[in-house]
Order: C-alpha cells, then sequence, then structure tokens
C-alpha cells in the first residue's frame, strides 16, 4: 500500500491535487493550470473534441503553444483535466437517503453531467478515476451502498453497472442527436419521422409483433425528455436490489 501511494504522479495531475505546482522553468508564468484547461473545455464545447489541440487552446488563451508544455506534458493530460473539471464536483447526497434514492440522485447527476459536457463521451477511457473531481463522484457513488451489505467488491461492480448503464444512454442521444442535425434534422422529430417511415415499410403479416407494437404507439411521443433514461435506470437499480435483498436474507439467517 505505502509502495502504491508513492508511485509518481505527473506534474499536472499532482497539481490538480494541490500536491505542487506545475515546474517553474523558463520565462516568468503569465498562466495558470485552471486557465489552460477552462480554454480546452471552451474549444471542446464550441468545435467538438476533434478540434481541440495543444496550439488551438493556446490560441484561445492566447499563447504560444510551447507555453502549455510547462503546465501539461500532452493533450491526452489535458483532456483528462478536462473532464475532471467538467465533471465538476459530484452531487450531494441527502444523509438520509437510501441506498435506491441516493445512487438515482447520482446517476441523474453524471447523466445531466454528461449532456451539458456531450465531448466527454468522445474522449477514450484510458484507466479508472485519478483525478479529484472524478474521484470525489466515485467515493460518493460508493458511499450509497455503503449500507446494503454488500461486499466492497460487490459495490464497486454495482457503481460500475450504473455508470456504465449512464454513459451509454449518454452517449446514444448524443449520436441520435449528431446524426439528425448533420442531416439538417430537428432532433425531437427523429423519433416521429421513424414510425412513419416504419409503418409505411413493413408488412404486418411478416412483422405481427412490431406492427402490433407500433399500433400500440411504442415511437409515439415519451412522457418526458428522459423517459427512456429513467426506465432503465429502473430496471438497473431493481437488479441491485435483488442482489442487497439476498445479501441481507443470508446475513439475518447466519444471526
Amino acid at each position: 500500500m505505502d509502495e502504491e501511494r508513492g508511485a509518481e504522479l505527473s506534474a499536472a495531475i499532482a497539481a490538480a491535487w494541490g500536491r505542487h505546482e506545475p515546474p517553474r522553468k523558463g520565462p516568468k508564468r503569465a498562466l495558470s493550470l485552471q486557465q489552460i484547461v477552462a480554454a480546452g473545455i471552451t474549444v471542446a464545447g464550441r468545435d467538438g473534441l476533434a478540434a481541440v489541440s495543444m496550439s488551438k487552446v493556446a490560441a484561445e488563451i492566447p499563447v504560444s503553444t510551447m507555453a502549455l508544455y510547462r503546465y501539461v506534458a500532452s493533450k491526452d493530460e489535458l483532456l483528462t483535466l478536462m473532464v475532471d473539471t467538467a465533471y465538476g464536483p459530484p452531487p450531494e447526497i441527502p444523509a438520509d437517503a437510501d441506498w435506491r434514492s441516493g445512487l438515482t440522485a447520482w446517476a441523474r447527476a453524471e447523466h445531466a453531467a454528461l449532456l451539458r459536457h456531450r465531448w466527454i463521451l468522445r474522449v477514450p477511457i484510458s484507466g479508472p478515476p485519478l483525478t479529484p473531481n472524478q474521484v470525489g463522484w466515485f467515493e460518493r457513488g460508493v458511499v450509497c451502498l455503503s449500507e446494503t451489505g454488500l461486499t466492497a467488491v460487490e459495490r464497486l461492480s454495482s457503481l460500475l453497472l450504473v455508470t456504465g448503464f449512464v454513459r451509454n444512454e449518454a452517449t446514444l442521444m448524443d449520436d441520435i442527436d449528431s446524426a439528425a442535425l448533420a442531416r439538417g434534422v430537428d432532433p425531437e422529430s427523429v423519433m416521429a419521422t421513424y414510425r412513419q417511415h416504419l409503418a409505411s415499410l413493413i408488412d404486418p403479416g411478416r412483422f405481427p409483433a412490431l406492427s402490433a407494437a407500433i399500433d400500440a404507439g411504442i415511437f409515439a411521443e415519451p412522457d418526458g425528455p428522459d423517459d427512456e433514461f429513467v426506465f432503465g435506470l429502473g430496471r438497473v437499480l431493481d437488479g441491485i436490489g435483488v442482489l442487497i435483498a439476498e445479501r441481507r436474507e443470508a446475513a439475518g439467517l447466519l444471526r
């Protein structure tokens, strides 16, 4: 454990944790790591993740590209810090919240953060969370499950299941919206158009189940903009709830 805690961090990650400032080599510093990260987020939000480069971020500030390398070693490191800042601190969960309401609030907050900064979804996940805000989210989610009777491994696996669902749902929404906008179509009308096309194409004799579903209004406007997200999250939490009930029942039998 001591050996793991002593592993060397990059200068930028250490600075993000307040461990130390980036190296002071070169002329007097006129920048901060926070300025660089904020500029990167501006570029990503305005022009998309593909537009983020060290040179474009430098121009946004504006400073020379080389000036950035005194604070971050690479674009990948910058992206890591941008994601952490864009997420922000974890949501506040009431102390008296049960595991399900707490984890629901956590998941909805993550979903909102991802849709607020959709470029995050296009940043490759290179490993477990290491930056301050992301570790804070990690901690807050695990705490929601602390009184469930699940083992430490089961709590972690349950949280990974939830965040995996959240990211997948946000990515699907962004994919659909992006494709619609690329075609000059209002994203809100995508499902209505799909319903009309599908209804005109399929033969009820060949696709009876799907035809019946269309007639039943399966592709009608949802009750709310996040209707599918709420339904899916509920089913994921139902599954975790079954495991929690099993663990609690087993613990009761042992006493």
